[in-house]
């Protein structure tokens, strides 16, 4: 799948199980954006997002000053966080990599289905349901906030991530992210967790974004395409 295509994440959990612990970061990867996701049966979640501030404001939107010398604004970052859905409960001190600062916010979700209504978090859908007995959770996430032409050097490399991490209630049985490096389906973590990860140059080119998605349950699913910029066409059934 080409790295200009957004996917959407759609994940199929059986009904019952215990929640599992986090999983550990791969150190050798340089991530620029993440989002940690830790969704409860009943559609609450607790939000984490590690960022650089240029990320913040070139994906995201928030008006924040990228000139490392500057005082990181950590009221404004809370602001731009807090809504009816989400209660911010830390905005971590800044530290630095690469000349960057980064920045992490904790937030409480009250149902990750209207999660959108936070300005941050606009670029995706989310919905969370059941079926047959499974719960099924799907993202889509749509374009950057950047506007073409107006990307800034700041000091990116070209092989920055950014990252969707999944921390399930209880035990994934199916899914449709797909490995960075092998384009292979991605390894699920401990059984409940799954990443998904792009580069941060297939954010950042000012493109619009494709959207697809996946429905399943226990005995069966149903799959749906991806073509660049376009919707996905419609899903066909599969045993």
């Amino acid at each position: 799948m080409s790295v200009r295509v957004r996917a959407a994440l759609l994940i199929v959990l059986i009904a019952a199980g215990a929640t599992a612990a986090c999983g550990g970061r791969i150190f050798a990867k340089q991530y620029e954006y993440e989002e940690d996701l830790y969704l409860a049966t009943d559609g609450s979640a607790d939000l984490i997002v590690n960022a650089s501030i240029p990320a913040l404001v070139s994906l995201r939107g928030l008006t924040l000053d990228t000139d490392p010398a500057a005082q990181v604004d950590r009221d404004a970052i809370r602001a731009a966080y807090e809504s009816p859905d989400t209660d911010v409960t830390r905005v971590s001190r800044p530290w630095r990599r690469d000349g960057r600062r980064f920045v992490q916010v904790r937030l409480k979700v009250r149902d990750v289905r209207s999660l959108h209504t936070a300005a941050p978090f606009a670029w995706s859908r989310y919905s969370f349901s059941e079926d047959n007995g499974a719960r099924v959770y799907q993202q889509t996430v749509g374009a950057s906030a950047l506007r073409p032409g107006t990307l800034k050097n700041y000091g990116w490399k070209g092989n920055e991530l950014v990252a969707f991490r999944l921390h399930m209630p209880s035990r994934i049985i199916s899914h449709n992210a797909r490995d960075i490096d092998t384009s292979s389906g991605s390894a699920v973590q401990r059984g409940n967790i799954l990443a998904w990860e792009q580069l941060l140059t297939a954010w950042t080119d000012g493109r619009s974004r494709s959207r697809c998605g996946w429905t399943g349950s226990p005995s069966s699913t149903r799959r749906c395409g991806c073509l660049p910029g376009r919707l996905a066409p419609p899903c066909s059934s599969s045993a």
